[in-house]
């Protein structure tokens, strides 16, 4: 854990810590044009979030996919491509998970399990077809995980439709019992919030993102793949395989959101209209986290927080529920453009300088 974090702080904390700084900034400016109180705002959010222990439950309930789904974007990055996929792949996650856990009935020691093996490897699979799509035949990931985006809402509807739905209803039968990630007594807890055990199995994710890309002969060629593929091949690494093992981890990741989220929340699913958006946002959260795990828990803890906050904002303050993504959005936009931060950090060690000299 300690090289974890040394490896994480090498990266440098500080550009995204001042960036985030930013990014609040300019959301209070934007509250201030728009008539709003940003410190009730902002104080309001906070209430929302660590005011109880439900939100704060709800809170960890929100942070939960948002972990998953960075991850997921995270690994493709560092291999060296783009998952625009993880909506998908969270799709076919929540469906696998929920094909077991409503069509089988046994004991839950291994009927859960069973649901999020069923769920992580069916979003695999998902993410597994772009990568092999890529390696055969030279597709363009961005492409394919956008349009197998819009391929999985559409199929797991038609499955759920037509296998799944509960007579007289418009949601799917309730998963077994036997299946569920959530005990009431962990609820109590945190009076009544949607808490399960999905999010211990969350916060295994950063550690198993680090084993498998720093401790491992494959994570070793998947990072080197991703560096330089003709360099790579030249080392006699087999690309092709390292693209479609890529991708494929990649889907785990993002399936396991989706698998916790039935599993664990809602224990149902429904006709979609449009997906859940964890996906997407997991490419914020992704590059939030600098594509790094410590990084990318801290981003979704943020991003989660953010979130879920949204509603204080909007009974305690009366700010429209949009200003929270202004302010994500502004956070997002100053990461992703680290040369202003610099710029202004060696702004301000130049003139501190000058100050000292005079």
């Amino acid at each position: 854990m300690d090289k974890l974090i040394k490896a994480f702080t090498k990266e440098s904390a500080t550009v995204p810590a001042i960036a985030i700084l930013f990014g609040l900034l300019f959301g209070a400016l934007i509250m201030l044009i728009g008539g709003y109180d940003p410190i009730l705002a902002y104080g309001s959010l906070i209430k929302k979030v660590f005011g109880d222990s439900y939100g704060f439950g709800e809170t960890i309930r929100e942070i939960t996919p948002l972990l998953l789904t960075g991850l997921a974007v995270a690994f493709a990055f560092r291999s060296g491509l783009f998952n625009i996929g993880a909506e998908g792949q969270f799709i076919m996650g929540s469906l696998g998970a929920s094909i077991v856990g409503i069509k089988l009935s046994m004991p839950w020691f291994i009927h859960a399990p069973l649901a999020i093996l069923a769920g992580a490897l069916l979003a695999g699979l998902w993410g597994g077809l772009a990568g092999l799509l890529k390696a055969k035949w030279g597709v363009n990931e961005v492409i394919t995980t956008i349009m197998l985006n819009w391929i999985a809402l559409f199929l797991a509807n038609y499955i759920i439709a037509h296998f799944l739905l509960e007579p007289g209803q418009q949601r799917t039968y309730h998963i077994h019992d036997s299946a569920s990630l959530s005990y009431p007594w962990l609820s109590h807890l945190f009076d009544n919030a949607r808490m399960h055990w999905g999010t211990l199995l969350a916060l295994l994710g950063p550690l198993v993102f680090y084993l498998i890309l720093w401790k491992t002969k494959q994570g070793f060629e998947l990072r080197a793949v991703g560096l330089n593929p003709q360099a790579a091949e030249y080392a006699g690494m087999n690309v092709k395989r390292n693209i479609i093992k890529a991708m494929f981890i990649s889907g785990v990741f993002a399936g396991l959101a989706g698998v916790i989220d039935v599993l664990g929340v809602f224990h149902y699913q429904v006709v979609a209209a449009s997906s859940s958006g964890y996906g997407f946002d997991g490419i914020a959260v992704s590059l939030l986290g600098g594509n790094h795990p410590l990084g990318v828990l801290l981003a979704a803890a943020l991003f989660g927080t953010l979130s879920y906050g949204a509603a204080g904002m909007s009974f305690g303050a009366d700010v429209p529920p949009e200003i929270i993504r202004i302010v994500i959005g502004s956070v997002i936009f100053f990461v992703a453009s680290p040369g202003i931060i610099r710029w202004v950090l060696r702004s301000f060690k130049s003139k501190r300088k000058k100050g000292e000299v005079i």
